[in-house]
């Protein structure tokens, strides 16, 4: 097995640590809370009575309520949850702060390259990740390569530059030593393995680097319009983008699945970011 040797701890040994592990009423019902039990942890499992109906339902990485108020109840060091399928992972510390895929990326990212197991020099992320995971990296010496939105752009650039992780925002992770697409129960373990090897607890590690505020907005248009074409969402883009003058990022897109222009900013300043929102936003209705 040597992909295990070259990208787990060789002895993962949970014992001691107390685990929310909510699943979703999902694919990993059973598996993922044997394997955590397996490897030494205390489990507390939530999401794991699935009836053909209740996936993801009010529980898992969509709805993180669930894991963190178990987290709190039981006083565990860590709540994971997955969602119904298993691809996509939250975490939350002791004190129930939510990491999303943006910090787990940055955990895992900061502790391969210090043992010199990151291919490629760097991530792959899609537009949507926060400016400060960009930051993070580039201030270690390290690349942040963006994509499109959707893991399967994530998994072609990692392929073709060499990455061995990648992911998005909302919890997908790939980790291509294990696996071809995201898989929160393995990046879940990436991370338990980063606590049990700094003896760190998880509210530590949990703020990677300080979010860049980022605001989105979603604005609905007619079928068949085109509102990006138009020349005064055109003006008004280009008008955000000379207005942060470098300390942020303007992305403006359609929505590949609904007739949605979505706008987002994101910048030092939260309140200009906010405006540069509001003004596209209002620049898109009006051509919508």
């Amino acid at each position: 097995m040597e992909i295990a040797k070259a990208s787990f701890p060789r002895q993962l040994n949970l014992s001691g640590l107390r685990i929310v592990i909510d699943c979703a009423n999902g694919a990993a019902y059973k598996v993922a809370p044997e394997v955590l039990y397996e490897l030494g942890a205390e489990v507390i499992p939530v999401g794991v009575s699935p009836n053909g109906f209740n996936i993801n339902a009010e529980c898992g990485s969509t709805h993180p309520d669930a894991m963190v108020a178990a987290v709190r109840e039981f006083r565990a060091d860590i709540g994971i949850a997955l969602d119904g399928d298993a691809d996509r992972v939250a975490i939350c510390d002791e004190n129930g702060l939510v990491v999303d895929g943006d910090q787990i990326m940055a955990i895992i990212a900061g502790a391969w390259a210090a043992e010199d197991r990151l291919s490629g020099g760097g991530i792959v992320a899609t537009v949507m990740s926060n400016l400060g995971l960009e930051r993070f990296m580039t201030g270690r010496g390290l690349t942040l390569e963006r994509t499109p939105v959707g893991d399967r752009a994530v998994m072609e650039r990692m392929r073709a530059g060499g990455f061995n992780l990648g992911g998005e925002q909302s919890g997908h992770v790939i980790l291509s030593d294990f696996s071809t697409t995201g898989d929160g129960l393995i990046a879940a373990l990436q991370v338990l393995g980063v606590m049990v090897q700094t003896g760190k607890p998880m509210s530590a590690l949990a703020r990677q680097f300080e979010p860049v505020p980022q605001r989105m907005e979603n604005v609905r248009f007619a079928k068949g319009g085109q509102p990006l074409k138009d020349e005064k969402v055109k003006a008004a883009i280009v008008e955000a983008e000379a207005r942060l003058n470098g300390s942020g990022r303007v992305l403006v897109r359609a929505s590949g699945t609904e007739p949605l222009i979505r706008v987002m900013a994101e910048g030092d300043d939260e309140a200009l970011v906010a405006q540069l929102v509001k003004d596209i936003a209002g620049a898109v209705k009006a051509a919508a």
